[in-house]
């Protein structure tokens, strides 16, 4: 049987806010003997036609953590998101907290560095972010035990939170009817995603599992949480003891299928930075756009 670091029976309260427009799960993750909580993968608003941000979603989170009068310690982020912008430096600027993401950050900054054309300027060190997770760490949000587990695959720095009996597993696994995320981002790799499930669903079965995204295949309700038990029954992608090598060959040929997300290039320069925006040589917000790059 697998040894985990911490004790898993305790059961944090989660909070899940649902935006529309990226079909992003956010969560406010609470440890039940106190006001201490958590903030996992939070989002900033984009209007990328007008090139304006604002704060709708990250204000909600705000609002429902004043009004529980909830502390927050740590906001985090489980991998660089290609399809959201990260509102973390917002919240930490209202509320505080720290704001933490896997190690791999440094690969991930360097690959889109050169991408992006970053100058010497942008520190591919992860000194963006408070603290840089390695696979295993502990931490703790209040008295609530939690680790990370090192989940690549879909991104080189994707990282599954476990906080009590509650995991949240970022990209790196969909809802049981929607399978798993996409590996062929640069640095993605559908064998090591595989594998990656493989260490989720070792899990203990009755262990919750929170999705980043949902996007209700097939017309049903939005869903966020299921069971490590319910994914490995009946994951259409990995459910039933799929193999890794049918593994490899399907997410390869739908991912050949799939568009880039409407998001990718501000995601990733945003996110590579902790949520921060870029600016150009006076200082003023500026993105760009590279041309056949990715």
């Amino acid at each position: 049987m697998t040894q985990y670091p911490v004790d898993m029976t305790v059961k944090p309260e989660v909070e899940a806010f649902f935006d529309p427009a990226t079909n992003t799960i956010s969560y406010v993750v609470k440890d039940p003997s106190s006001n201490s909580c958590a903030v996992i993968d939070s989002v900033m608003d984009i209007d990328y036609a007008a090139g304006r941000l604002t704060y709708e979603n990250a204000d909600a989170i705000i609002e429902y953590i004043k009004r529980r009068d909830l502390k927050p310690e740590w906001i985090i982020e489980t991998h660089v998101h290609a399809d959201h912008l990260s509102a973390a430096p917002y919240i930490q600027e209202k509320l505080g907290g720290k704001i933490g993401i896997g190690d791999q950050i440094l690969v991930v900054q360097d690959t889109f560095g050169k991408i992006f054309n970053e100058g010497t300027e942008f520190q591919r060190d992860g000194s963006q972010f408070d603290a840089l997770f390695k696979d295993g760490d502990t931490y703790t949000i209040g008295s609530m035990p939690a680790f990370v587990i090192y989940t690549p695959g879909h991104t080189p720095a994707c990282m599954t939170h476990v906080m009590g009996n509650a995991a949240f597993v970022g990209d790196t696994l969909f809802m049981p009817d929607g399978g798993s995320a996409r590996a062929d981002f640069p640095g993605g790799d559908a064998g090591v995603l595989y594998d990656s499930i493989q260490k989720l669903l070792a899990l203990p079965d009755d262990m919750r599992l929170f999705m980043c995204h949902d996007y209700g295949p097939n017309g049903r309700d939005i869903k966020w949480e299921t069971s490590v038990g319910e994914e490995k029954a009946h994951n259409i992608h990995v459910g039933g003891g799929k193999s890794r090598e049918d593994f490899i060959r399907f997410r390869t040929e739908r991912d050949a299928q799939l568009d880039m997300p409407k998001l990718i290039l501000p995601s990733l320069q945003v996110n590579m930075r902790a949520g921060n925006v870029p600016t150009d040589p006076d200082g003023k917000p500026m993105l760009k756009v590279p041309i056949n790059r990715i």
